[in-house]
């Protein structure tokens, strides 16, 4: 459920509640969101609630529809395929740039995400090894420490969340996942930058395989 605010409300903080029960499935596509329910829930007025809908609008998250009312995104085969692609060339941006710096300390921080992934496969936690993922994409941008790339990741790994509630169950060795993520961080760690570039391709394609199962039904691997 929805926490109430009890601090002075903002657009800001009631988009990232929003954001966030998106990106975990309790809003789950084509969910519809009512103004006036959710600021009951929150207790503040709805004019900040109709700006955080605005924001969420403008990134893709929601879809206003005329005489209808605003609605969590649906997205079809080629939004799937168009958020990887996108998100792809983001984080191999920010790769490229680990690569040519200090390959080494950012190499070493993704292998840490890594075992932290690798740690949740041995114990059977679906939902961790997903955070765990989430988190390596998001620690890999955030260290190439450009705004504007971690601007624009930060709408695709929610839009990725969504996908990725898509995945449970699509996969039965969670090993082949944890050890794609590991195959980057050694070859950022290394400073190999066109392999870097191959295996995020690679990981991708086995994800949008994965997610598109008739275009790409024998897929190993996840996100």
């Amino acid at each position: 459920m929805l926490q109430p605010i009890v601090q002075e409300s903002t657009p800001s903080l009631i988009a990232a509640q929003l954001r966030g029960h998106i990106a975990e499935g309790a809003l789950p596509p084509g969910a519809q969101l009512v103004e006036a329910d959710i600021a009951r829930e929150l207790g503040v007025s709805r004019g900040p609630i109709r700006e955080a809908i605005q924001r969420l609008t403008q990134e893709g998250l929601l879809v206003s529809i005329r005489n209808r009312g605003v609605f969590v995104a649906e997205f079809d085969d080629e939004d799937i395929r168009d958020i990887y692609e996108a998100r792809t060339a983001v984080e191999k941006a920010a790769a490229g740039i680990l690569a040519d710096g200090d390959g080494a300390r950012a190499g070493a921080e993704l292998l840490r995400q890594v075992e932290r992934m690798d740690a949740a496969r041995a114990a059977g936690d679906d939902t961790a090894v997903s955070e765990a993922d989430i988190a390596f994409h998001e620690k890999l941008v955030e260290m190439a420490a450009s705004p504007r790339l971690s601007k624009m990741h930060a709408t695709l790994l929610t839009e990725t969340r969504m996908c990725l509630n898509r995945l449970q169950g699509r996969y039965d060795d969670e090993s082949v996942r944890v050890e794609e993520h590991r195959g980057i961080a050694e070859a950022i760690r290394d400073g190999k930058r066109d392999l870097v570039m191959d295996r995020l391709d690679a990981h991708k394609d086995d994800a949008i395989a994965r997610l598109l199962p008739i275009q790409g039904a024998n897929s190993t691997a996840a996100s």
